[in-house]
C-alpha cells in the first residue's frame, strides 16, 4: 500500500472505504466525520480524528469503549498504519477520548508536583500504550522528574519519579 498522507483529504477516502462496509455489515446506525485535530501541544494527541454520531453511538462508549477501540484497531490494520504512527489517528464519540487526553495531561502535571514535593515516586494505574505515551509527553520538559513504564501488558503502568533521590 502506498504511504499514507496525514491530512483529512488524504485519509478520509481510505477510512471511508474500510469503515462504510464494516458499519453496514454490522447493522450499526452510525455516522462519522473525519477531521483535523487542533491541539495546543502538537506532540500530544492525534492529528486526525474520526468522530462518531448516530443512534448507535452510545454502543461505542460502553465497556470502556471496547467497540470504538476495536473499530479503530481494525481500521489501523486495514490502512496498514505502522505501529509508530498509530497515535496519529484516533476514533472518538462525544469527545470522550479527547477529554481523556486532557485529563491525563492534568494528572501527569499533578503527579509531577506531588513527586517534587514529597520526593516519592507516583504510580499510575495500568493503562494503554497510547495513554502512557501521553503521560510521558506531558512531562517531557520536566527537569526534576522522569517517567518510566513498568510492568507487563495488560498491567503496564507509568511511574513518575524524582531525578534525584
Amino acid at each position: 500500500m502506498e504511504d499514507l498522507v496525514w491530512t483529512v483529504e488524504g485519509l478520509r477516502p481510505k477510512v471511508e472505504a474500510f469503515l462504510n462496509p464494516v458499519l453496514d455489515a454490522a447493522g450499526l446506525d452510525l455516522d462519522y466525520e473525519v477531521y483535523a485535530v487542533e491541539r495546543v501541544d502538537e506532540a500530544i494527541g492525534p492529528e486526525i480524528g474520526v468522530d462518531f454520531t448516530g443512534e448507535d453511538a452510545e454502543l461505542l462508549s460502553r465497556r470502556r469503549s471496547e467497540l470504538l477501540l476495536a473499530l479503530e484497531q481494525l481500521t489501523l490494520e486495514a490502512l496498514r498504519v505502522p505501529r509508530q504512527d498509530r497515535y496519529r489517528l484516533m476514533f472518538d464519540v462525544n469527545d470522550h477520548r479527547m477529554l481523556r487526553i486532557d485529563e491525563l495531561c492534568l494528572s501527569a502535571k499533578a503527579a509531577a508536583g506531588q513527586v517534587k514535593q514529597t520526593g516519592r515516586r507516583f504510580e499510575f494505574r495500568p493503562m494503554t500504550s497510547r495513554e502512557r505515551r501521553i503521560i510521558h509527553l506531558a512531562l517531557r520538559d520536566e527537569t526534576e522528574v522522569r517517567t518510566v513504564s513498568e510492568g507487563t501488558p495488560p498491567q503496564r503502568y507509568t511511574v513518575v519519579e524524582p531525578l534525584k533521590p
